[in-house]
C-alpha cells in the first residue's frame, strides 16, 4: 500500500513538473548538436552570436506574452505594437530632434500604454482577448505608419556619437570581436520576470486567475486588476524588445511586426505554458526560444532556406500543444478518480 502510495506521488510530481518542461531543453539540446554535426560550421563563435542577436526581441517579447497565457489571455498585439514604438521613437529622435535617451524612454512608454489598452479592453471592458488584441494589432500598425508619415525610422549607426546604446546588446571590440550582451540583458529581463511571476502576489494571483478565474474572484482576489497588470508586463516587454530591434537592426519599417507574436506565442507553448491557463514558466519560455532561434540557424547551414524554419516550427508548436492537452487530460482523469 505504501508503495502504490509513494509510486502515484512520484506520478504526480512528474505532470507537475510537467512533460514539455523536460523535453524542451532536451529537444535544445539535441538540436544544437544535430546542426553542430551535420550543419557547416555551426559550432563556430559567429554563429552562437547570431543565435543570441536572433532570440531579443522575440525573447523579451515572448517572456510578456508567457504572463498573458499563464493569465488565461492572448496577445497577438505584441509584435506590431513593438515595432511601432520603434518607428515612433525613431521618429522622435530623426524627426523631432529628440535626444536617445528620451526617444528610447519613448519606446517603452508605448509599449506600456498599448498594454494599459489591452488590459482595460479585456478586464473592465470584458472583450475577448484574441478580439481585443487583434484590434490593437492593427490599430499599433496604423498609428506606427501615421506618426512616421509611412516612412522608415533609422536610428543612428554604433560609429556615431548617439549609438550607444547597440553597445548594450551587442559589444564589437576595436579589431572586430563581438560579445552578445544582449543575451544577458534578456537573461536579467527573465530573472526580474520570473522573481515578479514567483515571489509576489501579482505572480501568485495572475496563476490563480489562469487557472480558475471565478474561484480567485471568490476569494477576493481583484481579477481585473491583476488581469490587466498581465497585458501591462506584456506592454512593457514589447517596449524593451522594440530597442533591441532597433539596436541590433538599426532601420524601422512601418506597419512590421506582424507575425513576430506568432513566434513569441510559440516559444512560450514550446516552453510548457499552457494555453488553457495556469501553467508556464519564464525559463521554459526563454528555452523555447532559443530552439526557434536555434532551428532559425542551424537550417541554413544545412542548405535550407528560411522557410523551413517555419515549417518546422509549426511541426514542433503542433507536439507541444499535444503535450499540453494530453497533460490536461490526466490531470482531469486524476481529479475525477479523487472526487
Amino acid at each position: 500500500m505504501e508503495e502504490l502510495k509513494e509510486k502515484r506521488n512520484i506520478e504526480q510530481s512528474f505532470k507537475g513538473i510537467g512533460l514539455q518542461r523536460i523535453l524542451a531543453p532536451a529537444a535544445l539540446v539535441l538540436l544544437y548538436i544535430f546542426f553542430g554535426l551535420f550543419g557547416r560550421n555551426f559550432f563556430s563563435y559567429d554563429t552562437m552570436v547570431n543565435i543570441f542577436d536572433s532570440s531579443y526581441y522575440i525573447g523579451f517579447i515572448a517572456i510578456g506574452v508567457t504572463f498573458v497565457i499563464i493569465s488565461g489571455g492572448i496577445d497577438l498585439s505584441v509584435g506590431t505594437v513593438m515595432m511601432c514604438a520603434a518607428i515612433i521613437g525613431g521618429t522622435a529622435y530623426k524627426t523631432w530632434g529628440w535626444p536617445m535617451w528620451a526617444s528610447l524612454l519613448l519606446i517603452l512608454a508605448v509599449g506600456v500604454a498599448f498594454g494599459f489598452i489591452n488590459g482595460i479592453l479585456v478586464s473592465r471592458l470584458k472583450l475577448p482577448p484574441f478580439i481585443a488584441t487583434l484590434g490593437t494589432m492593427m490599430i499599433s500598425m496604423g498609428v506606427g505608419s501615421i506618426v512616421a508619415n509611412v516612412r522608415s525610422a533609422t536610428f543612428p549607426t554604433r560609429a556615431s556619437e548617439d549609438g550607444w546604446f547597440k553597445s548594450i546588446f551587442k559589444y564589437i571590440g576595436d579589431d572586430g570581436f563581438s560579445i552578445p550582451t544582449g543575451a544577458i540583458v534578456l537573461f536579467g529581463v527573465a530573472f526580474i520576470a520570473y522573481i515578479i511571476l514567483n515571489k509576489t502576489k501579482m505572480g501568485r494571483y495572475i496563476f490563480a486567475i489562469g487557472s480558475n478565474k471565478e474561484a480567485a474572484r471568490l476569494s477576493g482576489v481583484d481579477v481585473k486588476k491583476w488581469e490587466m497588470m498581465a497585458y501591462v508586463v506584456a506592454g512593457a516587454t514589447a517596449g524593451i524588445g522594440g530597442i533591441a530591434f532597433a539596436a541590433v537592426y538599426t532601420t524601422v519599417m512601418p506597419a512590421q511586426g506582424q507575425g513576430f507574436e506568432l513566434y513569441a506565442i510559440a516559444g512560450a507553448v514550446i516552453g510548457g505554458t499552457s494555453l488553457s491557463g495556469g501553467i508556464g514558466t519564464v525559463f521554459g519560455t526563454l528555452i523555447g526560444v532559443y530552439i526557434m532561434s536555434v532551428l532559425r540557424a542551424g537550417l541554413p547551414s544545412m542548405d535550407l532556406q528560411a522557410h523551413y524554419q517555419t515549417f518546422f516550427t509549426g511541426i514542433v508548436v503542433i507536439v507541444a500543444v499535444l503535450l499540453d492537452i494530453y497533460r490536461n487530460e490526466k490531470a482531469s482523469a486524476v481529479k475525477i478518480k479523487k472526487d
